[in-house]
C-alpha cells in the first residue's frame, strides 16, 4: 500500500495518533490482558477482547510496519524466530519443499534443518544470488517457497529481488523476503514483488539492544489473515512494552540508518586497505559482487560489515577480543557497535554443513559512534 507521507514521517505518525483519552504524544502501553464486553459477544469498537488475540500497543506496531513496508498488514511477534516459525506452519505442510539461502542465517538454518525436516518439510540451500542456479533448482524439485535474505547474513550476498519474484510467480511459489539487515528504510521487499517480509525486529527497528521481537509483514490481506489465525492459536505474540519499545526504535530508524551507513563505508574502505585483512564483504564497496544490484534496489548499504582475517582463525578470535569499543557479543542493529566470529557464535548451528561459514571469518555490527574512533579501535585491533 502506498501513502503520500515520507517514510520518516510515517515511522513517527503511522499507527501513532495522539492518544484520544489524554493527548499523549507517544501510545501508551496497554499492559493489559483482558478488556470489559458489552454484552456477551458485544465486543467493543476496537475489538478487543484478550492480549493474545490483539492488543492496541501491538495494534500502533503493526500498523506502523505495514506502513514502512508498503504491505496490507503485518503482525508483530515475541522474536524473529517465532514470526518465522508462524509463518512457515502457516504456508507449508508435511512433503513441501523450500528454497533456502546457501549463505542463510544460523538460526534460520537449524529450523529448517533440526525442526521442520522432522516435521517433513525438506529445503534445499541454493546460491539465491545465482538467478540460474535458483531456477535450476526450481526445475529439480518444485518448492512452495523462496527464502530470500538480501544482504545475507553474514556473508553480505546480493540477491535480485524483482527477478526472484518472477521466478516465484512462474513456479507458483511465495517469495519470503528477511529484510532484516536492510531495514524497511534502505529496502521495500514487497515494490520489488515480494510476498512477505520477515523482520527480527530486535536489530535495526527496534536499535537499542533492549528489546527482542519479531514481525511479519504481507502483500496480500488474506494470507494476514491466515497469519493472524495462526499467532492467536499458537500465541508467539509480542507483549505490550516490547512493541512499545520497537516503536520508540522505530521513530529515529531513518537518522539511525544513515548514520550506520556513513560508519560502515569508512569501516569498510580501512579494512580494504589493511595488511591483516584478506577479504571484506560489504556491498557499498564496489569491489563486491553485488555492488551494483544493490545500488538500484537499496537506498543505501547498511551498518553490517564482515572481513576475513589473513592469519586465519586463531587470530580472528584474537582480533576479537582486542576490540575495546566494539564489544564481542551476538546480535546486530543497536546503536553501539558489535563484533562476533561467525562459525563459533551466531552461526555455529551451521558447523559441517553447506551453510558453514569460513572459520576466519569476523562480522560487524557499525553502530552510530564517532567513525574515527571505531576505525582506530579496528586498526589497534588488527595489530
Amino acid at each position: 500500500m502506498t501513502h503520500p507521507d515520507g517514510f520518516e514521517t510515517l515511522a513517527i505518525h503511522a499507527g501513532q495518533e495522539p492518544d484520544p483519552l489524554t493527548g499523549a504524544v507517544v501510545p501508551p502501553i496497554y499492559q493489559v490482558s483482558t478488556y470489559k464486553q458489552d454484552g456477551v459477544g458485544g465486543l467493543r469498537s476496537g475489538g478487543y477482547e484478550y492480549s493474545r488475540t490483539a492488543n492496541p500497543t501491538r495494534t500502533a506496531l503493526e500498523e506502523c510496519l505495514a506502513a514502512l513496508e508498503g504491505g496490507t498488514g503485518a503482525l508483530a511477534f515475541a522474536s524473529g524466530m517465532a514470526a518465522e516459525d508462524c509463518l512457515l506452519r502457516t504456508v507449508c505442510s508435511p512433503g513441501d519443499h523450500v528454497i533456502i539461502p546457501d549463505d542463510a542465517y544460523g538460526g534460520t538454518f537449524r529450523l529448517f534443518s533440526r525442526v521442520y525436516e522432522q516435521w517433513g518439510v525438506s529445503h534445499t540451500p541454493v546460491r539465491i544470488s545465482d538467478l540460474a542456479a535458483v531456477r535450476d533448482a526450481l526445475a529439480a524439485r518444485h518448492a512452495g517457497v523462496i527464502w530470500v535474505e538480501t544482504p545475507t547474513n553474514p556473508l553480505l550476498g546480493i540477491a535480485d529481488i524483482s527477478a526472484l519474484a518472477a521466478l516465484a510467480r512462474e513456479a507458483g511459489a511465495l517469495l519470503v523476503v528477511d529484510n532484516t539487515f536492510a531495514s524497511p528504510y534502505l529496502q521495500r521487499p514487497i515494490a520489488l514483488g515480494a510476498d512477505v517480509v520477515v523482520h527480527s525486529t530486535t536489530k535495526y527497528l527496534g536499535g537499542h539492544s533492549d528489546v527482542v521481537g519479531g514481525a511479519l509483514v504481507v502483500a496480500d490481506a488474506g494470507l494476514g489473515e491466515r497469519l493472524a489465525f495462526q499467532q492467536n492459536a499458537t500465541g508467539g505474540i509480542a507483549g505490550a512494552f516490547d512493541a512499545w519499545l520497537t516503536l520508540r526504535g522505530i521513530r529515529t530508524l531513518a537518522v539511525r540508518m544513515d548514520r550506520h551507513g556513513a560508519n560502515a563505508a569508512r569501516t569498510a574502505e580501512m579494512l580494504a586497505a589493511h595488511q591483516a585483512v584478506g577479504q571484506v564483504l560489504y556491498p557499498g564497496l564496489a569491489s563486491h559482487p553485488g555492488h551494483e544490484l544493490a545500488a538500484k534496489q537499496m537506498r543505501g548499504f547498511g551498518g553490517m560489515v564482515s572481513f576475513r582475517v589473513r592469519a586465519g582463525a586463531q587470530e580472528a578470535a584474537a582480533v576479537c577480543a582486542r576490540t575495546r569499543l566494539f564489544t564481542l557479543a551476538e546480535s546486530l542493529g543497536g546503536v553501539e557497535s558489535l563484533i562476533e566470529l561467525p562459525g563459533r557464535m551466531t552461526h555455529a548451528s551451521a558447523a559441517g554443513s553447506a551453510l558453514a561459514v569460513p572459520d576466519d571469518l569476523v562480522r560487524l555490527s557499525v553502530g552510530i559512534e564517532n567513525a574515527d574512533d571505531l576505525v582506530e579501535d579496528l586498526r589497534q585491533a588488527l595489530g
